[in-house]
């Protein structure tokens, strides 16, 4: 079964893996570079990576850290959210807990993309504040396929950084975006690899602290809104539907999903 936004039959709740298993920290000077690494999931997120992840970004502050690189081991960025192990409320507020953590760092993070960036994984990329993507890197974020649900601040975040025309296409059409399309429209900054990405991260270390700060945080606040209760009330009703469970069970018997509003 796929690892891209995948969702069970039936809530589940694993016992949670030790936070080496899934995330690999290393320090590099003024860098701190932290590796998704659950390649047998294409290193999708679950419940404990993204613990892991929003623990070892704060902690990677706290000890000095100027800027954060985040990546991916082996041949994917992040495949999305692994659902197949967690599904719930709990499940999401550790997900959008860390996605909203990271943008509210007082350090810039880098998103090195090496693979595909689909669903969660975008939204850890466009959580990140600049992105350097390698050749084999694509973007999307497929909630009309499976039935789920995006928060407002993900849809913002696209239409700022890639324009309002590709959003819908990302969002309505559920399309995907190669790294020369997401590179032309803004959603890469960069191409290269992670050693780019590095080389850049520590160009951006040597700049103001305070300086960057500041300015990260202006530009954060641009798109980080709270929900209105109707944005609210149709992103629970998703999360909630029937369709959700219809796509889960179409993955899970190999065929189309018959999707009827409810």
């Amino acid at each position: 079964m796929p690892a891209e936004e995948t969702a069970p039959a039936a809530p589940a709740t694993p016992a949670t893996p030790d936070t080496a298993q899934v995330l690999h920290t290393h320090r590099d000077g003024d860098v701190t570079v932290l590796e998704l690494h659950r390649p047998e999931r294409r290193n999708a997120l679950d419940l404990a990576l993204c613990r892991a992840l929003h623990d070892a970004a704060a902690g990677a502050v706290e000890d000095g850290a100027r800027v954060l690189v985040i990546t991916g081991h082996g041949t994917a960025f992040c495949a999305g959210a692994d659902l197949g192990g967690v599904y719930g409320e709990e499940f999401l507020e550790a997900l959008y807990g860390m996605l909203h953590g990271l943008t509210r760092l007082p350090v810039p993070v880098i998103a090195a993309v090496n693979g595909p960036a689909i669903g969660a994984g975008t939204q850890l990329a466009i959580a990140s504040d600049l992105r350097v993507a390698d050749e084999t890197a694509r973007f999307a974020v497929p909630t009309p396929r499976n039935g789920m649900a995006v928060d407002a601040w993900t849809m913002r975040m696209l239409a700022h950084l890639a324009g309002g025309g590709v959003a819908r296409r990302l969002m309505v059409a559920a399309d995907t975006l190669t790294r020369d399309e997401a590179l032309q429209h803004g959603l890469v900054d960069r191409t290269g690899t992670l050693e780019d990405a590095l080389a850049w991260a520590h160009e951006i270390a040597a700049l103001a602290p305070l300086s960057l700060a500041h300015n990260k945080a202006v530009l954060s606040a641009m798109v980080d809104t709270a929900h209105d209760a109707a944005t609210q009330a149709s992103f629970d009703a998703c999360w909630a539907s029937e369709d959700v469970r219809e796509a889960a069970a179409a993955r899970a018997e190999k065929r189309t999903p018959v999707f009827r509003g409810r």
